[in-house]
């Protein structure tokens, strides 16, 4: 078991010489969890087949899944793809630094253990202070995943990817929380329509600003290779079994009241995803607001924290509201979704 060091440092002015210390790491094939943005990253070298190799044993994550891949300068580009299409130019200008991930033709200086066997690169700027200082410092692109055991809620704190990765890794940057709190958002420009494979901090309506037309992708095909980390394998799964509650806000309410309490009178403990708007609607169980309904960023910077507290009160069933899917909504239904396993009431 490796011994995990954790280490505090300025999320707006990170010390040099932390920041040296983690890439050396990254260097010589260690892994390294940092914070984005988004979530925290599990980073490896990812021109390096066995760092990769690293990532999916610390993870547990299947080698068909791919890994985004973190530069900090649109200059390491040109090493990491064949060709950036004109789409591609447009939203890097206007999104990167930033929660958006592209899908590229890969150079072989790409291993196939990066990219889960495929000809393609999944390729993101992050905008963390933290995040582009090690990536320039270490010298390396860095593959990232989020900092989690596979399946479970993404981290985004240093104490929550220490639940997971102490004694997996060589070291966690703890630069705070995560502001955005869902994952990036990917894109594949390979059609004539870009399609949306992952929903994340970059909505649809803000790509449909620079591109037009962007679909979404309507799921994977039995058989298929997920395209995107996020699409094949069940995700952000809390230990309890989750149900995800849509429709008007009153009938919500009235659904999640009348299924808490029956599963209580079953002897269960029931754990309630609300929102501020609803909280003081409940009557029963370990009741938990996500955020302001009105402000959907305060939800997606909340879930998956709220997951884990769960797991930690040890709930036997959890009950959670959906929100509109504008905007950054869509990325947070996206995650309860696959966290409740598609088990999802309409009312």
């Amino acid at each position: 078991m490796l011994e995990t060091k954790i280490i505090k440092v300025d999320k707006n002015q990170p010390e040099r010489d932390k920041i040296k210390m983690a890439a050396e790491i990254i260097r010589k094939g260690g892994l390294v969890a940092f914070p984005t943005e988004t979530v925290y990253g599990l980073g490896g070298n990812a021109l390096d087949e066995d760092a990769a190799k690293k990532i999916y044993a610390a993870k547990g994550r299947p080698q068909d899944n791919p890994l985004i891949v973190h530069i900090w300068d649109i200059s390491q580009l040109n090493q990491l793809v064949k060709e950036i299409p004109e789409k591609a130019r447009l939203l890097m200008d206007k999104f990167w630094p930033g929660p958006l991930t592209i899908i590229f033709h890969k150079n072989d200086v790409v291993p196939f253990g990066t990219t889960g066997g495929l000809d393609t690169v999944a390729i993101r700027m992050p905008s963390h202070p933290v995040a582009l200082e090690l990536i320039k410092e270490a010298g390396v692109p860095i593959a990232a995943p989020s900092a989690n055991i596979s399946g479970k809620p993404s981290p985004v704190c240093a104490e929550e990817v220490a639940e997971d990765m102490t004694g997996r890794i060589d070291m966690i940057l703890d630069g705070g929380k995560a502001s955005v709190g869902v994952e990036s958002t990917v894109l594949d420009l390979s059609e004539e329509v870009p399609i949306i494979l992952r929903p994340g901090g970059v909505t649809r309506e803000e790509l449909q600003e620079v591109l037009g037309r962007v679909d979404l992708d309507p799921g994977l095909a039995p058989g298929e290779k997920p395209r995107s980390p996020g699409q094949k394998y069940r995700h952000y799964a809390p230990d309890a079994p989750m149900t995800l509650v849509e429709g008007p806000i009153d009938r919500q309410v009235k659904t999640i009241n009348e299924l808490a309490e029956k599963l209580e009178s079953q002897g269960l403990k029931v754990g309630i995803m609300a929102t501020a708007q609803t909280r003081h609607l409940y009557t029963s169980g370990h009741i938990i607001s996500a955020g302001d309904r009105t402000a959907p960023l305060t939800i997606s910077s909340n879930i998956f924290t709220i997951l884990r507290k769960f797991d930690r009160l040890g709930v036997d069933q959890i009950l959670a509201e959906g929100i509109s899917k504008d905007g950054i909504g869509l990325a947070v239904m996206n995650r309860l979704y696959k966290a409740a396993g598609y088990n999802v009431i309409k009312v």
